[in-house]
């Protein structure tokens, strides 16, 4: 194969990426939309670091390929650090990757569900993506939440990049994941699922409920999940330079809500947001379908704005006090 014909090849490979990606808390545009706001707000000190931590990354060649030859050279770093965020999405539909556990690959079984090996770990896990903390609003009785999950995951991947004897290499790992979950901590659904006499073990986020992005609910309105609903309202698909630019007219995070640093509280804001802003009406007691009104719709999309904006500037407040 010819130097040109590779080139080509990874070229083809991030585009069609781009177009098949699982969906995610935020969509793809909405993890880079968090890693950008983040990107501004560090100091030059941990704007070196997370710089030369990326570009460990076995795929950072491939994200170059990403950028707009466009793009000046200053503008770059940011955006490899965006595009980093998406990696533990991209791993979702990487043949060189495996699913691990039950429930098609979305609940830990056994010490695979909780090694951090760093990049010779070739399975996906999934349930890293989420912590599902059940509620119930029929009284049926809540399961147990599994573990490993999206809130004890970053507890550990920022232990590793605080500390003074973790190798690069496992810190280059550890950094691509933290990115994209604290984008993930901020989306309610991530943080929440709602159990039912129907559903004991929960819907898996919003999953298993059906919603029709506009009303009425017929055969020609497009239905899709929930959850699927919640990680699109900024976009699933974009440039990184969209996101950028998206990411640039957001409205700043509150200076004191920024400055709370405990994931616990990240994933409890989630949880009681999940309750008031996601199952609400027009969503009902069943898995739908459900049409979506303006107004719910309207008040998604800010939410939305708002938590991302926040996710960036606290990630920013964590990487500037802990990386080392």
């Amino acid at each position: 194969m010819t130097i040109r014909t590779k080139l080509l090849a990874a070229v083809l490979a991030a585009f069609m990426w781009s177009l098949s990606v699982d969906a995610s808390a935020w969509g793809t545009k909405g993890h880079m939309m968090v890693a950008f706001i983040a990107y501004q707000q560090l100091t030059a000190a941990t704007r070196a670091r997370v710089d030369a931590l990326v570009a460990l990354n076995p795929q950072f060649k491939t994200w170059k390929t990403l950028i707009p030859s466009t793009v000046p050279t200053s503008d770059q770093p940011a955006m490899l650090f965006m595009i980093a965020a998406t990696w533990p999405d991209r791993i979702k539909s990487d043949p060189g990757f495996s699913d691990d556990g039950t429930h098609n690959g979305n609940r830990p079984d056994g010490p695979p569900s909780s090694q951090n090996t760093g990049y010779t770990d070739t399975l996906r896990h999934k349930y890293w993506h989420f912590v599902d903390r059940p509620f119930s609003k029929d009284g049926t009785p809540l399961p147990m939440v599994p573990t490993p999950n999206e809130q004890d995951r970053i507890h550990l991947f920022r232990q590793v990049l605080a500390s003074t004897t973790a190798t690069d290499e496992l810190k280059s790992y550890d950094l691509v994941w933290l990115l994209h979950l604290v984008g993930d901590a901020h989306q309610p659904l991530h943080d929440a699922t709602r159990v039912r006499a129907a559903e004991p073990e929960g819907d898996d986020g919003g999953n298993a409920v059906v919603v029709c992005a506009s009303a009425p609910c017929n055969q020609t309105n497009e239905r899709i999940k929930l959850h699927a609903f919640w990680d699109g309202a900024l976009g699933n698909q974009s440039s990184v330079v969209t996101a950028a630019n998206a990411a640039k007219n957001l409205p700043a995070a509150d200076n004191g809500a920024a400055s709370i640093t405990d994931e616990g509280t990240w994933v409890q804001e989630g949880f009681e947001l999940a309750q008031s802003n996601v199952y609400k009406a027009p969503i009902g007691k069943g898995g739908g379908p459900f049409s979506l009104t303006a107004a719910y719709r309207n008040a998604t999309h800010a939410l939305a704005v708002k938590q991302v904006a926040l996710a960036g500037a606290r990630l920013a407040n964590v990487l500037n006090a802990e990386l080392k």
